[in-house]
């Protein structure tokens, strides 16, 4: 399980490697410029251009001692230094430095070390250009702990930002990473450990194959179906029936025991029964369930809002709600959310928590980690805030989910996922590690999806097909 920091948590530790532990800043800043300098000259050779662009803070600073440090090895480098007032460390680095000055941003390899994690506003005027300059320099990019213009909290785009092949991650991962654009922008990620101590502070996980296959513990050979739990999902309608056979069918390969589609619609019924055979057809919830899921494909309804009502007051399991269900509550009252007796799971991509949560889309897409542990908290849910880097919070634990790709930008994914968690409660996960599984599962199906069909051609249905070698896949790591 890797550990992923927020820009607050990184300065915090910082402060107190340098203030508690007595380790100067100084030292720190030569031993990142240092790591930074190993990383380019294994990406590099002696006949190769490299070009420094230094910012005017502590990034930059970092820069300077790169620069100076490559030089000292016979690299040929030279610092592309952008205007301003610099920061104690750095001017006390830049004065150290004795190589030559480039006029442009230009070289075979460019070392990007204008802005770290604490950029917190749009990038304008010569930071803007020279972070256009080096996307359009045709080099090879290294960025200094985090690529110019990318929040190292929610993974958005600051105005321009820097498209690295590699990022040299110091004494820590951030949460950007992962996040939004981080994983397009990021390249290979390099962590290098220079004495920054970050034990103690508020992280984020990052769940590997090792960890979710914990979750897939061996099954004993004189279990039956009513040992694995039953899933109910209320799901589907008229117009969406495809939503229902896809939740349905995520769920029977979750390794639940029992899956019940609900639905009075008698035609929808059918439908689902005849593409999943397994399913047990009711027209009520089953309240005996271990798990209900409700809101894929329903349409937002009154309907479907004073149902959601009756089950938060009258069912003691867990309750999923996912898409229209989530739609009702924005539209006629998530307060519903707060007079509840079961344990409660909610499934919004970005536009849905935002109706939600009352915020504004922009907002969730800038800091999606802390509206979502902020919401789960107030609520008392478990809240998974779907998006490339899906966060999985309950207000105390939180994970980024980074596996997945662009197959999943499809009608279809989330349905699927919130039958596959439904499924994996039923079974007997709790729901924040349910939803870690779901995740990571159907991530990690979608990319086999992907090498079969690619991104744009691989369907739900090719995603569902690859889910039990996903968790093949997953099982194998953990043994």
């Amino acid at each position: 399980m890797i550990e992923l920091f927020s820009a607050e948590a990184m300065r915090a530790a910082d402060d107190r490697t340098i203030n508690v532990y007595g380790v100067p800043s100084g030292t720190l800043m030569e031993r990142a410029g240092t790591a930074i300098a190993d990383e380019v000259a294994a990406a590099s050779d002696r006949s190769k251009k490299i070009t420094v662009v230094c910012g005017t803070g502590n990034n930059g600073g970092d820069g300077y001692v790169c620069a100076r440090e490559l030089l000292s090895r016979g690299y040929n480098a030279s610092v592309y230094a952008l205007p301003g007032a610099l920061s104690a460390d750095c001017l006390r680095e830049k004065e150290k430095f004795n190589g030559t000055y480039a006029a442009t941003v230009a070289g075979d390899v460019v070392v990007d070390c204008i802005f770290g994690t604490g950029l917190a506003r749009p990038l304008a005027g010569a930071f803007a250009d020279a972070v256009a300059a080096i996307n359009a320099s045709g080099a090879f990019v290294l960025s200094a702990d985090i690529p110019s213009g990318l929040s190292s909290d929610g993974g958005a785009v600051l105005g321009a930002a820097v498209r690295a092949d590699v990022t040299v991650a110091i004494g820590a991962l951030k949460r950007g990473f992962f996040l939004g654009s981080g994983p397009d922008l990021c390249g290979r990620i390099v962590l290098k450990d220079i004495g920054i101590r970050t034990d103690g502070f508020p992280h984020a996980s990052l769940w590997e194959d090792a960890d979710v296959s914990r979750l897939f513990p061996a099954r004993p050979r004189d279990s039956h179906k009513g040992t694995f739990g039953r899933a109910t999902l209320v799901c589907g309608s008229p117009r969406y029936p495809g939503a229902a056979v896809l939740a349905v069918s995520a769920a029977l390969k979750s390794g639940c025991g029992y899956v019940f589609h609900a639905c009075a619609d008698e035609r929808l019924r059918y439908y689902v029964l005849s593409r999943c055979p397994q399913a047990v057809s009711v027209r009520e919830p089953d309240l005996a369930s271990d798990c209900v899921a409700v809101g894929s494909g329903c349409g937002a309804t009154e309907e479907l809002y004073a149902l959601l009502c009756r089950l938060l007051k009258e069912y003691k399991g867990t309750l999923v709600v996912d898409a229209d269900g989530l739609n009702v509550l924005a539209k006629y009252g998530k307060a519903a959310l707060k007079d509840k007796n079961c344990r409660v799971m909610i499934t919004p991509h970005a536009g849905e928590f935002a109706r939600l949560a009352g915020v504004k889309t922009e907002e969730v897409t800038a800091d999606p980690v802390g509206l979502a542990c902020a919401f789960a908290r107030e609520y008392g849910v478990t809240t998974v805030l779907k998006g490339p880097g899906t966060v999985i919070t309950d207000g105390q634990n939180t994970a980024i989910n980074a596996r997945g790709c662009s197959a999943q930008a499809k009608a279809g994914s989330g349905d699927m996922l919130a039958g596959f968690m439904c499924g994996s409660v039923a079974r007997g996960l709790a729901p924040f590690e349910a939803a870690v599984c779901a995740a990571h599962v159907l991530g990690s199906a979608a990319e086999l999806a992907a090498e079969e069909r690619t991104c744009y051609c691989a369907t739900a249905d090719d995603i569902l097909a690859n889910v039990p070698r996903a968790v093949k896949n997953v099982i194998a790591r953990g043994e």
